[in-house]
Parts: structure tokens; C-alpha cells; sequence
């Protein structure tokens, strides 16, 4: 078993090589002058069962092309098996037609993985569960439910909790946290005018003198968290956290979580953070190195990964 990094997401992937007390495989991924990408493997990868850690985040297009040139050197170094563990699934949201002519560009990053040469792919908490399909090879979904459900209780078991939902296409996910914790769910119904840009019409649930958590797979803009934040204070909520997989925050999104009635963010380390994440007051990360070196481990042994979806 070897594994491998890319640029994306150099701190995660240590911490898994720490996690599995296996060394990261010496490997150059470097740009000509013109920014095209490199990659020279500089250990013998023949026979091996190799993993790429290697998360499609900002960067997307530049991340995605250093993994799909790191799958076709191991392909071309005789690696057994290859498999693309991305922590965050880049272009996911792009998992239909949303209108016509408009592309389907999940499924069409699932052909480039899988025509690179992948064997397989780990991934967490995909936006849409059915980008699993997408893939012609083996695919596993981890979820950050557990580690979410641990952190919470370690740290509000005390507490009225109502785990909540900033959008009826979550409710599957925060129902299952809810479940966990044994706690009452909401679900803020919102209409979104246009892209980027959502208002907050209704909770449905009771939330007065309830400490909510609201449960999402990815902020972006944090529009629709911060609204829904406000929301939740003005129906009555004592305080209000989130918890999120991936912390995508572009533009103003940090600032826009600093200045909301938001008491914590807590996201996990599946994209690296900026400095203005680190620094910011009410954001917070948790690691997924135990969860997805312990899939990875499962999955060169040949074991069972499912007992880490309990």
C-alpha cells in the first residue's frame, strides 16, 4: 500500500500518512512555465495498491488535472490498483440538467477519473447521492455524520438540541444526525431567485428556546446558512452553530460567517483552509484523517467499510 498527495490538500493527507503510520510516496507534482502539469513518481509504484489524496477544491480546474495526471502515471508506472480518494468532490453540484442546454458535469469528472485509469474512489459526503452512479468503477461515499454526532455531544450534551435543515434537499442528512443525537429536527423552507442568493420564508418546527444546529455538505457563499442563522434567532433560538463537510467559503463568505448570529462553524479539514479561516473567530475545523485512513486501510485489506458509516 502506497499513497500519494497532490497540491490540494497537503495537510490532510499527512495526517492520514500519520493516522496509517505510512510514509507519503516521494512524488513531484510541479508546472512547466506555461502552468501545465507534471507529475514524476519517484518510487517504485509496480504491483503496488496506490491512493491519491487529492481533494477537488480551488483550484477545481488545476486540482482535477493534477489528479487525473497523477492516475495516468501510476497507470503507466504498473500500480495493481489505483484509487482517487477526493475528499470533496469537485463540479458535484453540477449533478443534473438544470435547464436546457446545460451540461451534466459531475458525470462527465467521473468519465475523466475513470478513462485516467482509477480503479476505484473514496469520497465524503457527496452533494447528491446518486453522483455514485456516475462512476463505472467502485465507489464509496464516507459520511461525516460520526464525527459530527461525537463532536456535538462532547460538546452540548447537556443542552435542548434541534438539529436542523436550511433546505428541504438536506433533510435526509440532518434527520440522520437528529436520529444519532436523539434530538427534534427542523426545516427552514427557503426560494431562491436566482443563483447565489436565497430568502428565508419559513421553519417548520418549533425552535423557541432550542439550541440549533444547522447540518449542510457544502457552504459556498454562505448566504443561505447566514439567513437561515437569523432566521432561526428571530423564531426564538437560543444560539445557533453549524456544521458542515466541506468548507468551500469563497468571496466574502468568511467575512459574511464572522459578522452573522452564528456562536461556531465547525467544518471538517476535507478542503485546506485559508488563512482567513484559520483566523476568523467563530470557524472552527475538525479532521476526517481518522475516517478516511481507516477506509482506505479497510480497503487495501479488502475489508468491510460499511461499519464506518455507524
Amino acid at each position: 500500500m502506497k499513497i500519494l498527495t497532490g497540491n490540494s490538500n497537503r495537510p490532510l493527507a499527512e495526517a492520514i500518512s500519520a493516522y496509517l503510520n505510512l510514509p507519503l510516496t516521494k512524488a513531484s507534482v510541479r508546472r512547466f512555465s506555461d502552468m501545465e502539469v507534471f507529475v514524476e513518481i519517484h518510487e517504485n509504484v509496480r504491483g503496488e495498491d496506490v491512493f491519491i489524496i487529492q481533494p477537488t477544491s480551488y483550484p477545481t480546474n488545476d486540482n482535477l488535472m493534477e489528479l487525473l495526471v497523477t492516475i495516468d502515471a501510476l497507470k503507466r508506472g504498473s500500480a495493481s490498483r489505483i484509487t482517487a480518494v477526493i475528499p470533496y468532490y469537485g463540479y458535484a453540484r453540477q449533478d443534473r440538467k438544470s435547464g436546457p442546454r446545460t451540461p451534466i458535469s459531475a458525470k462527465l469528472v467521473a468519465n475523466l477519473i475513470t478513462t485516467a485509469g482509477a480503479d476505484r474512489v473514496l469520497t465524503m459526503d457527496l452533494h447528491a447521492g446518486q453522483i455514485q452512479g456516475f462512476f463505472d468503477i467502485p465507489t464509496d461515499n464516507l459520511f461525516a455524520a460520526p464525527v459530527f454526532s461525537k463532536d456535538i455531544q462532547e460538546r452540548m450534551k447537556k443542552e435542548p438540541l434541534t438539529i436542523v435543515s436550511p433546505d428541504v434537499g438536506g433533510v435526509l442528512r440532518a434527520r440522520a444526525i437528529a436520529k444519532r443525537l436523539d434530538a427534534d429536527l427542523a426545516i427552514i423552507d427557503k426560494r431562491r431567485e436566482k443563483a447565489g442568493v436565497s430568502e428565508v420564508m419559513n421553519i417548520i418546527g418549533d425552535v423557541k428556546g432550542q439550541r440549533c444546529i444547522l447540518i449542510d455538505d457544502i457552504v459556498d457563499s454562505a448566504g443561505t446558512l447566514c439567513n437561515a442563522a437569523m432566521a432561526l434567532k428571530d423564531a426564538g433560538a437560543t444560539a445557533v452553530s453549524a456544521y458542515i463537510t466541506h468548507g468551500v467559503l469563497s468571496g466574502g463568505a468568511v467575512a459574511r460567517v464572522t459578522a452573522s448570529p452564528l456562536e461556531e462553524l465547525v467544518m471538517t479539514d476535507s478542503i485546506q483552509a485559508t488563512e482567513a479561516v484559520r483566523v476568523a473567530h467563530n470557524i472552527r475545523q475538525i479532521s476526517v484523517a481518522p475516517l478516511l485512513g481507516e477506509a482506505m486501510r479497510r480497503i487495501s485489506d479488502e475489508q468491510s467499510v460499511s461499519c464506518l458509516f455507524d
